[in-house]
């Protein structure tokens, strides 16, 4: 492919992927939308109504073998990402992957070991590494203005509860996973912005060293299938469910700094799922608890206090933003708020430059693993009371010596 050439792009989930067309319609220059991949026909609709001259298709393995798509878009499903991303790579196809990569630490390995034998673009979409607030305290943190990092913590508090079924009672994929699985089941929007923010598995950055995590029982789950399909259906029963209702994870870096990470999906309260927060030896960052509240920063170099005779103030994140405005903000702005309320036009942009380029992707596939893989950790700690799990060193110091840009 020529460099100069559009990225010719399939979407594999035609459901979840529409997201993505006002996103995909900014980038035309970048991306050539090519072909819509889904197992239910009914999806293919909206897509011709929007795209009329799109190819479709029910056929996976088919698909993989057209000539005339460069890469795929996976947004299918989570539990299958990993066994689709390795069989595009395979086909020759680079991959644009939904959250998370994988829930396994054997298909964590996978992707990292295709990524190097086929050499092709993996790049996961996680899309809130790139909202304006998070690309701001990045560039605030990766100029020193928290000076040693310490001590980070995030969640995705987000009550899905109504995703997880079908209207019969059965369950969707969000609700076989809360029935299977106990543990961190989606770390990526949690923890993403805060591996940048960290530096991890950056040139001369750290990396994760180990984690626990406990859950809390089911109860939210359980009085949710009650509620509406009755005390005699099975997911009314506490037993039903491995997943509880709030899991906690804390993780410790090779550097020293430690993470606190929240995940709940089922507890009744209003969704709360961009929290993020730092703090270091010069400085720290508190986010909104709710929307309409501001994020809060303060600096030690900015104070006229010292933190410690108990006179330093707050100040409001979006009076630096003259000074602190991330470089793609600051270029792209008007383009990445007509897409989405979060960082999809960047996370598309990027993909698409770094096939063009040639070059390893923003989120590429050792960042992609090294925070889905809380997914499994978390399950094997849980499942031994708390006990303390090692990260696996997916990335075997080859990203020292990487250059993404």
């Amino acid at each position: 492919m020529a460099f100069n050439q559009p990225v010719r792009l399939a979407v594999v989930g035609g459901n979840r992927g529409f997201s993505y067309t006002r996103t995909m319609d900014l980038l035309q220059e970048q991306i050539e939308l090519v072909a819509v991949c889904d197992l239910d026909e009914q999806v293919f609709g909206k897509w011709k109504e929007r795209y009329p001259e799109i190819r479709t298709s029910t056929n996976y393995e088919q698909l993989l073998n057209d000539d005339c798509i460069d890469a795929v878009f996976i947004a299918t499903p989570m539990l299958i990402h990993a066994q689709q991303a390795v069989q595009a790579m395979k086909a020759g196809k680079h991959v644009l992957c939904e959250v998370s990569s994988a829930h396994t630490l054997e298909d964590c390995w996978e992707l990292v070991e295709t990524v190097e034998q086929t050499g092709k673009v993996y790049m996961m979409a996680e899309n809130f590494c790139y909202t304006r607030l998070n690309m701001m305290v990045r560039n605030m943190s990766e100029k020193g203005m928290f000076g040693e990092i310490t001590h980070a913590e995030c969640g995705y508090v987000h009550d899905v509860r109504r995703a997880t079924n079908n209207a019969d009672g059965s369950l969707k994929w969000r609700g076989e996973m809360l029935r299977d699985f106990n543990g961190i089941n989606y770390p990526t929007h949690s923890l993403g912005p805060i591996a940048q923010w960290l530096g991890i598995n950056q040139k001369d950055g750290d990396s994760f060293d180990y984690m626990t995590t406990v859950v809390s029982k089911p109860a939210s789950q359980c009085d949710y299938f009650a509620e509406l399909f009755g005390k005699e259906h099975p997911g009314a029963q506490p037993d039903y469910w491995k997943q509880g209702d709030s899991a906690l994870t804390l993780i410790r870096t090779k550097q020293g700094a430690v993470i606190y990470l929240r995940n709940d999906f089922s507890s009744p309260r209003p969704f709360n799922y961009k929290h993020h927060a730092l703090q270091g030896t010069k400085g720290s960052f508190l986010p909104p608890r709710f929307e309409g509240e501001e994020p809060m920063v303060w600096f030690d170099s900015r104070s006229s206090e010292r933190s410690y005779n108990g006179k330093a103030v707050w100040t409001p994140l979006w009076e630096y933003a003259d000074e602190f405005e991330h470089p793609w903000w600051s270029r792209s702005r008007e383009k990445a708020e007509a897409a989405a309320s979060f960082g999809d036009y960047f996370v598309m942009e990027e993909f698409a430059a770094a096939i063009r380029e040639n070059r390893l992707p923003e989120m590429d596939v050792y960042d992609s693993v090294a925070i889905s893989s809380v997914f499994p950790l978390s399950v094997q700690s849980a499942a031994n009371h708390g006990q303390p799990v090692a990260f696996p060193d997916f990335a075997r110091n080859k990203y020292r010596k990487m250059d993404r840009r």
